[in-house]
């Protein structure tokens, strides 16, 4: 059995940060730095729509090659289909209304699911889709957006 002890006389005082450190860093930008790190499938859109972060794994479900490969694209430009037996392009009033696109426009929680054809000849896939808005100050700044297949 091993044997601990802890000093007290050196506690420990947290240095005063200056506000340079954290508070000029977005919530946007904050969730775009653990977005591309992460293991599980999610994307931050900015208010325009277009990728600014996306991890390795949801590159690969919504095939969109390498990360960096998506930066910059909309969200839109992806290959949604709807629900229908034919698999038909979403046309943009439906695209509108997807999880992430929504929760930019109502600045609110959104969850739905969406349609994508990943790749050509491929399977269509279905994924559940919780986006949520982030802000920038008090306003809107983008929307992270967490995915999983749904399995039938």
């Amino acid at each position: 059995m091993a044997h601990v002890e802890l000093s007290l006389s050196g506690a420990f005082v947290p240095q005063a940060r200056t506000p340079s450190e954290a508070e000029f860093v977005t919530s946007v930008e904050r969730w775009s730095m653990a977005v591309a790190a992460a293991d599980e499938p999610c994307l931050v859109i900015d208010v325009d729509g277009s990728i600014i972060a996306v991890s390795t794994s949801c590159s690969e479900i919504l095939g969109l090659g390498k990360p960096a490969e998506a930066l910059g694209r909309r969200f839109t430009s992806l290959h949604l289909i709807d629900f229908t037996a034919n698999a038909g392009r979403l046309e943009e009033p439906e695209a509108d209304n997807i999880p992430p696109l929504l929760a930019l426009r109502s600045e609110r929680l959104a969850r739905g699911l969406i349609r994508v054809l990943p790749r050509q000849g491929e399977t269509p896939l279905t994924l559940d889709a919780i986006s949520t808005p982030l802000m920038a100050g008090d306003r809107i700044g983008g929307a992270l957006t967490f995915l999983s297949p749904v399995r039938y």
